[in-house]
């Protein structure tokens, strides 16, 4: 795909509206509508890079109550022609056709390629990729089953939903800490798991979310791996113009920020 001189390609994840109560995920969905707004006047193509939501599950005739705000700006959006792509995450894996028909948001379960203006992406939510959390890993498998999402569907909302939120709860809290913290070029699996896949196949960008750490790291072939980071506590995103990817935070008082963890890279 051709990017016009005055487009862009923004790329965003790890909203988790829902947590941690429902007066700061209304305003984190604010936020989120509040930008969308603003870079539609110049996107050609919006990512949306998983874990929209902290738990997401589409009964048959029922979805999660809320989020109508961005509901709403993101069909406005594809309404008037800009494509909105969907990773699903590990938090919205249960998702089947409402965004298809409803937003006109096709949904991805795994890395993608895209191209734009010659520059190879590989885009996706990153959960379940590179070496360890074999534990995730199953989990991940067995949730995916259809047997499982049936069972899942067959209780009711309110049982179904209670449950998924206090599951969602505990894995924050094990893996918070975890979040903050960069491991080094050889501690970080998403980084493994860029070098094994430019063994085959070279990308410009390989993109992704679910670390919740906004990181932005040159392998040795020139190709760059980056992590969105998140909007819970970064809110940042990454734009790319045609010619080159940059990761930013939308508020400039979090720059700073952005700009000390990353020297730690």
């Amino acid at each position: 795909m051709v990017i016009a001189p005055d487009k862009k390609v923004y790329f965003l994840s790890d909203f988790h509206l829902g947590t941690p109560d429902y007066t700061s995920s209304l305003e984190r969905e604010k936020r989120v509508v509040a930008f969308l707004e603003e870079v539609r006047l110049h996107a050609a193509v919006i990512f949306i890079v998983g874990d929209m939501f902290d738990f997401w599950y589409e009964y048959r005739k029922v979805v999660p109550k809320g989020y109508v705000r961005l509901l709403g700006k993101l069909a406005e959006i594809t309404d008037s022609g800009i494509p909105v792509h969907f990773f699903v995450g590990n938090h919205d894996m249960w998702m089947t056709d409402y965004f298809q028909k409803e937003l006109n948001i096709p949904i991805y379960f795994e890395p993608q390629e895209f191209t734009f203006n010659d520059k190879k992406f590989l885009i996706g939510h990153g959960d379940g990729l590179g070496p360890g959390d074999h534990g995730y890993k199953m989990l991940k498998k067995v949730f995916r089953n259809p047997v499982c999402r049936w069972l899942f569907g067959v209780l009711p909302p309110y049982v179904g939903m209670g449950l998924a939120d206090y599951l969602s709860g505990r894995s924050r809290a094990s893996t918070g800490l975890n979040d903050a913290k960069f491991y080094g070029e050889e501690g970080e699996w998403l980084i493994t798991y860029c070098k094994d896949v430019l063994k085959t196949t070279y990308y410009d960008y390989l993109v992704f979310g679910h670390r919740h750490l906004p990181i932005d790291f040159t392998l040795k072939n020139g190709s760059r791996y980056i992590n969105l980071g998140d909007w819970l506590r970064y809110y940042t995103y990454a734009v790319f113009d045609g010619k080159d990817m940059t990761l930013t935070a939308r508020y400039p008082e979090l720059e700073e920020k952005i700009v000390r963890e990353q020297a730690m890279l």
